[in-house]
């Protein structure tokens, strides 16, 4: 689930809420994470100077996270300076103000409240000092190499020659007025194909689900068209290509947004519209169930890390789960796991916006502002009550759940039974359960499943993900025994 964590402190994270979606180009994930964004602060400098590119890491929940500046100087003599968050996917922020003087560099960001203040060696090529954002944390930057800058390579990303059809296409919502911009991969041969729709997880998703530097759907619908299904995936509402307002939708918008992909699939004489299912990530692993309630016609499902539980539950335990995994004291974790459980005991007994507004402000403060600003979206309302197990008992059609065994994000202990379970009570026959050793929530091979180590695997996803995905879907749509 792409991480929404309203219960870290704000001396633990970086929450950039607002930035317009062009700085986030992975994944966004932590992909730019339903509007709460976990980032990094960066720093920079010059050969001489201040100008140039610095890396540092500053110590979260995640892992260490890491954060580049990059400082240039204009004809005037002023500075200008951009951040860059790596392991998040968000590239050329804006920093609001820098200063180099006395060899003491100064930036700010305001719109995340923070700031840095940090002293230039005698050879230039470290830069210490504090990040502050709610507490002092103390942040060292590093001189980059060009080697350090180049772009990074994913070998999973399909190069040419691609050995299959592909088509820029569009399609409306089953909402009124929201058209989406996708593409369509069909397998080579004529015929009508089996297919199915990918949908994205929490946050604006560009049809790749691009974050951290990673496209998992361009790999994912590769893989699969290669395997004779063939693929559709799209820009969310408001994202790319699309239409529509994604900063006022919900879980259900989401849903008549995928609708629309599978009717519109359906129309067309090269899809054979009686094998057409769905696959989501993450979130999209909560709207495939929506679909799937709703309509008897669709033809398979598989959740790829989704939820079976209430959001407010998903994110308390993924509150807990990142910081144990970054080594927090025992106190940390409580405080973090108390204060997780006073917002969702917030979201859960407010019976207005207005209330909502009120008892979240109150419990933010001042300091949490850009946490407010995301809490208050009808999207977060609607995520921390919704629980799905009640649309799941309605699922009729087969259904695969996968989940990495070192998902921080979707717990698969917590997940998993609560899934099952719910399908057995609707009277589901079809039900197939897979936890996968050594996985992430991108079903990336990991060591430890933190957030922070998405952009710095080289892996997209894993073969042993990709596999069994394939093999289900290709034996429910009739293409193998």
């Amino acid at each position: 689930m792409t991480a929404i964590l309203y219960g870290l402190d704000a001396d633990w994270v970086i929450w950039l809420a607002g930035v317009p979606t062009g700085y986030h180009k992975p994944m966004r994930r932590y992909r730019r994470f339903a509007g709460l964004i976990l980032v990094g602060a960066a720093l920079f400098a010059q050969p001489a100077g201040i100008e140039g590119s610095w890396e540092g890491a500053l110590q979260t929940p995640g892992g260490g996270l890491r954060i580049r500046l990059h400082v240039t100087r204009g004809a005037d003599g002023a500075l200008a300076g951009k951040m860059d968050s790596p392991d998040q996917g968000a590239a050329g922020i804006p920093v609001s103000a820098i200063t180099f003087g006395g060899g003491e560099l100064k930036w700010e960001l305001k719109m995340a409240n923070a700031s840095y203040t940090g002293r230039l060696n005698e050879g230039a090529s470290q830069i210490a000092g504090v990040f502050t954002q709610g507490r002092e944390m103390p942040l060292t930057f590093k001189r980059m190499s060009k080697d350090q800058l180049k772009p990074v390579v994913r070998p999973q990303e399909p190069k040419p020659p691609i050995p299959y059809g592909s088509e820029d296409v569009t399609f409306a919502s089953k909402a009124a007025g929201v058209t989406l911009a996708g593409t369509l991969t069909l397998p080579n041969g004529k015929g009508q194909h089996p297919a199915v729709v990918l949908i994205s997880g929490s946050g604006p998703q560009d049809r790749d689900e691009a974050l951290m530097g990673h496209r998992p759907f361009l790999v994912l619908a590769d893989y699969l068209t290669r395997a004779g299904i063939a693929v559709l995936r799209y820009d969310d509402r408001g994202v790319g290509k699309s239409t529509g307002a994604f900063g006022k939708a919900t879980t259900q918008d989401f849903a008549d947004d995928a609708e629309g992909g599978l009717t519109y699939l359906k129309t067309r004489a090269d899809i054979a519209g009686a094998r057409v299912g769905l696959a989501g990530h993450s979130e999209g692993g909560i709207v495939a169930p929506i679909v799937a309630a709703r309509r008897t016609d669709v033809a398979f499902i598989a959740l790829l890390a989704g939820t079976g539980v209430s959001g407010a539950d998903v994110i308390l335990a993924q509150v807990e789960a990142l910081a144990k995994a970054s080594g927090a004291s025992e106190e940390a974790v409580k405080s973090a796991h108390a204060k997780q459980m006073e917002y969702s005991t917030i979201f859960r007994e407010s019976k207005s916006e207005a209330e909502l507004e009120k008892r979240l402000t109150a419990a933010f403060g001042d300091a949490g502002k850009p946490q407010l600003r995301a809490a208050l979206t009808p999207w977060s309302r609607y995520f921390m009550l919704y629980d799905p197990g009640p649309t799941l008992e309605k699922v009729k059609c087969p259904v695969l759940a996968l989940n990495g065994e070192k998902d921080l994000q979707v717990l698969p202990e917590q997940n998993l039974p609560a899934l099952e379970a719910a399908l057995r009570r609707g009277g589901n026959k079809d039900v197939t359960i897979v936890r996968l050793p050594g996985l992430n929530h991108l079903f990336q091979t990991a060591k430890t499943g933190q957030p922070t180590e998405y952009g710095q695997i080289e892996e997209t996803m894993s073969p042993t993900m990709l596999e069994p995905l394939a093999k289900w879907i290709r034996r429910h749509v009739g293409l193998e025994k």
